[in-house]
């Protein structure tokens, strides 16, 4: 005998229903896949056990693009055909697409740090080292970009401290030439100031004196010896009239 058709109601036996949870689930994700590969299309199945247990299938394990691609359609959808918004219905059916948004999120960020990994197949955890791997790779991309953005500003700033101290150092060099310049000319000065000064002391010299009035003495007696001897002369050529002697006798 063939087997039966299964009478589509809630198993009651716990065992059971896990069990036939567990078939169908594996059957159901084998479909999605060959369903993606044959017909090239793009499939993403969400299923949530009894117990909140999470199980997906999103064709190239990109369930995110998936639900974006999801997101957009269904915008375009009710822009065509204008809904009412204010009904609980649309609320309701708005809130569960968001908390299912943020258990996608909130699983792949479990997964993206480590966490229940066991849930995954082979190919899940290839497609998720392959997506860490793309972000390491951009990760250290941008850190090496900063870095020699870091070390072109580095030698920017090391360039123009090098310029400020060439031009400091010349400044200093002519400052130096300057000084040396003023001590030569201060000096020149002062030697000719010296020099000044030694001129009148030697014509005030006791010996420079003796010398004038020596000369002086000599004029003089030169002088005086002139005198005498032109009144001498003087004298001997004086000669007095007789009558004046006469008189002078009488």
């Amino acid at each position: 005998m063939g087997r039966g058709r299964v009478q589509l109601k809630r198993i009651e036996n716990k065992i059971n229903r896990q069990v036939t949870f567990s078939k169908r689930r594996s059957g159901l994700l084998k479909k999605a896949h060959e369903i993606s590969v044959l017909c090239d299309a793009e499939v993403g199945l969400i299923v949530f056990s009894t117990k909140g247990k999470l199980f997906e299938y999103a064709t190239d394990s990109c369930m995110e693009r998936l639900l974006e691609r999801y997101e957009r359609y269904s915008f375009a959808e009710k822009q065509l055909v204008p809904t009412d918004h204010t009904s609980p219905g649309s609320w309701t059916l708005e809130n569960a697409k968001l908390k299912a948004r943020l258990e996608v999120l909130q699983r792949n960020e479990k997964l993206y740090v480590g966490e229940d990994l066991e849930s995954l197949n082979m190919k899940e955890l290839q497609n998720l080292e392959h997506q860490l791997a793309s972000a390491l790779k951009h990760i250290r991309s941008r850190k090496n970009q900063l870095m020699h953005e870091s070390i072109s500003v580095l030698q920017k700033q090391d360039r123009a401290l090098q310029e400020q101290n060439n031009q400091l150092s010349k400044k200093v060099k002519e400052r130096e030439k300057e000084v040396e310049q003023q001590n030569q000319w201060d000096q020149q000065n002062h030697e000719i100031n010296s020099s000044t000064f030694v001129l009148p002391q030697q014509l005030d010299s006791p010996h420079l004196g003796e010398a004038s009035q020596n000369t002086n003495v000599v004029d003089n007696g030169e002088v005086e010896g002139g005198n005498s001897s032109q009144q001498q002369g003087a004298a001997n050529n004086t000669v007095m009239p007789q009558w004046m002697v006469r008189h002078l006798n009488g």
